[in-house]
């Protein structure tokens, strides 16, 4: 009985996993780049998410390997010169259409696949 069990329970793991990305999945890109636009994202992080040497160190949030969870607690609560934005100020929906826009913008090419880079 107990080998009956441990496949159910994988299976069960399976489907809560698939699940708990269900909002994220279900949020969208072209409200995210709105709400990313209005709550001023860009002046940090630039329109594609892809940083700033003189605002936030280079650091690129377009395509972050952070799952949303993660993404949303740092968003929440930074703890470096990015001011927080609670839910009060970014609903949840929003940063899930936010994170949407930033996993949809493309990656950016390898150097080696930039010409003026292999002279």
């Amino acid at each position: 009985m107990m080998l009956a069990r441990v496949p159910l329970s994988m299976a069960v793991f399976g489907v809560v996993l698939a699940f708990a990305h269900a909002p994220v999945l279900a949020a969208s890109a072209e409200n995210g780049k709105t709400a990313f636009v209005k709550h001023g994202c860009w002046q940090c992080h630039d329109f594609e998410g892809q940083g700033s040497t003189a605002t936030s160190a280079g650091r690129v949030i377009a395509n972050t390997p952070l799952p949303f969870d993660a993404f949303k607690a740092y968003v929440r609560d930074p703890g470096g010169s990015m001011p927080p934005f609670h839910d009060k100020i970014l609903s949840d929906s929003d940063l899930e259409d936010i994170y949407a826009y930033l996993e949809s913008r493309p990656k950016p090419k390898q150097f080696k696949d930039i010409p003026l880079l292999n002279q």
